[in-house]
């Protein structure tokens, strides 16, 4: 028995190779149970940002990350106590095996624990935006959400330097080198990108609008439903779905409807030159008296002009900022009601009275009108 634990295989003892797989094994079964454990005081270091916090939610959100993790560590620990076979010791593309399989682990280990992050940085988020959405403004909202992928992208890239310095032992230095002579060129390439995401920063500082808020911009009507690093999304009066660009958003006049104070409702009358100042007067008098309702403020009506083929009343009048299809009620009644008043006291619109006369000369053949 002693001779078959210290029998050599692939230049590693029995023993050693039982010793490494009842770690990986044990690493295996406890895996959940440390992963939890972990988690659990993750969790007291996140509770700190915000009470009312949903353990369970953290928890199944870190754990598959962390179990991966934890079995990758073990594993890689275990597998470091064998010697490497020297049958594998050969040159691929003049690069030891060795060194390839090192950097193999050592790449999925990093991978692993900044997969770890993200999650983190995806639960603290959602911390934030549950407290955000505590408030009214939903500004906050829009901010955490760009900061958590502009995060999430930050990590993303120090992971994958961290992959190159340490697994495969590139010169982060000259990475960066490299990355500033090439981004240079990139810049020029990706002009319009970068004034977009420059733009992006804009709206989020100056907050101009937010998710939510109905705006009209270049001739677009819609209601904003994602603001990213590039552009912002629309859903348009028609359901469709437009992606403006953020610098278009920061440079063009954009119209927040949502942020009005009132809506504003516009009525001309063009009445016939068949009724008298008094009708006219009896007209504007009972147009003023209709408007005296409720949710209808500062009414203005008065006669703008006097032409050759009517005569010109000016209706205008304000609502608060309430659903669109209510105020088409309001507008829709009072024009009602506005009709009724011009029947009762019989008052014609300028195209109600106008008469084309023909008058036929039989001895020439020639018609005139009037």
């Amino acid at each position: 028995m002693p001779d078959f634990w210290n029998q050599v295989i692939l230049s590693n003892p029995v023993k050693r190779y039982i010793f490494v797989a009842t770690a990986i094994i044990l690493g295996l079964l406890f895996r959940r149970i440390l992963s939890r454990y972990l988690a659990g005081l993750l969790f007291r270091v996140v509770k700190r940002i915000g009470s009312g916090v949903d353990k369970d939610s953290f928890v199944n959100l870190l754990i598959a990350p962390l179990e991966s993790f934890l079995l990758i560590l073990v594993t890689i620990v275990s597998v470091e106590k064998l010697h490497f076979p020297e049958a594998f010791d050969f040159d691929v593309y003049e690069i030891n095996v060795k060194i390839i399989l090192q950097g193999i682990a050592t790449s999925v280990l990093i991978i692993a624990f900044f997969w770890l992050l993200l999650r983190i940085i995806d639960f603290v988020a959602m911390i934030l935006e549950w407290k955000a959405n505590a408030s009214k403004d939903m500004r906050d909202n829009q901010l955490i959400t760009f900061f958590r992928d502009f995060l999430k992208a930050v990590i993303s890239i120090i992971g994958l330097l961290m992959v190159l310095g340490i697994a495969f032992g590139f010169e982060v230095k000259n990475v960066w080198t490299g990355l500033g002579i090439a981004g240079a060129a990139l810049a020029l390439a990706t002009k319009e990108s970068i004034e977009n995401l420059i733009a992006s920063f804009i709206i989020f500082f100056d907050k101009p609008f937010t998710i939510g808020d109905i705006l009209k911009v270049n001739n677009i009507t819609g209601t904003v439903e994602k603001i990213g690093l590039r552009s912002t999304r629309i859903r348009t009066d028609l359901k469709t779905y437009v992606t403006v660009p953020n610098k278009q958003m920061v440079d063009s006049i954009v119209d927040n409807q949502t942020l009005r104070t009132q809506r504003k409702a516009e009525i001309r009358l063009q009445i016939g030159l068949s009724a008298s100042a008094g009708k006219i007067q009896q007209l504007i008098d009972g147009i003023r008296r209709i408007l005296k309702k409720d949710k209808i403020e500062n009414p203005t009506v008065f006669l703008n002009d006097i032409g050759g083929n009517a005569f010109l009343i000016h209706v205008d009048f304000f609502t608060p900022p309430i659903a669109l299809n209510a105020f088409n009620d309001i507008k829709q009644q009072v024009n009602f009601e506005i009709l009724d008043q011009m029947e009762a006291i019989q008052v014609e619109l300028a195209a109600a009275t106008t008469d084309v006369k023909i008058i036929g000369n039989k001895e020439k053949g020639v018609r005139n009108k009037e």
